[in-house]
């Protein structure tokens, strides 16, 4: 019998991401696209490099991504270890349903998913090969990570 991975709750994955995940959207210029943009979509965790072994246990608990060393050059700033999913299929068949399936507590990072799933599912039917569809995308974006979500 094999030995398992060592894992965390899923609750545990939900609490870390409410406090230090992150749901990204880069649109870049791309001439292989026939918009001539490329749309990348990410998820990521960032901690301190102390807590790497925790990072594994939330890429194991998920089930995809990677966990690398990002060095910090700002001043003030710890170095750091990411996890990162960035694999579309990823994103749309693993990320995308964990926490549709476990519901992210804080409103402003629930808002910023909810976003991220309507341009996931902007990218799905390829709304991304067209300029009406990277400007839908890119209005979208600028939803997205805010300090103030401007409800009121």
């Amino acid at each position: 019998m094999g030995r398992t991975k060592p894992r965390v709750s899923n609750e545990y994955v939900v609490g870390l991401t409410d406090g230090e995940g992150c749901f990204y959207v880069n649109v870049g210029v791309s001439s292989r696209y026939r918009s001539g943009m490329r749309i990348q979509m990410h998820f990521h965790i960032k901690m301190q490099e102390k807590d790497k072994q925790l990072l594994e246990k939330i890429k194991n608990t998920i089930g995809c991504g990677a966990v690398y060393f990002q060095k910090e050059r700002r001043v003030n700033h710890t170095q750091c270890y990411r996890y990162t999913v960035s694999s579309q299929s990823d994103i749309l068949n693993i990320i995308i349903p964990f926490f549709k399936k476990h519901p992210l507590q804080s409103c402003s990072k629930n808002y910023s998913f909810q976003i991220f799933c309507k341009i996931a599912k902007l990218v799905k039917s390829d709304a991304h090969l067209s300029k009406k569809g990277i400007n839908k995308i890119r209005v979208l974006k600028s939803k997205m990570n805010q300090k103030t979500l401007g409800l009121a």
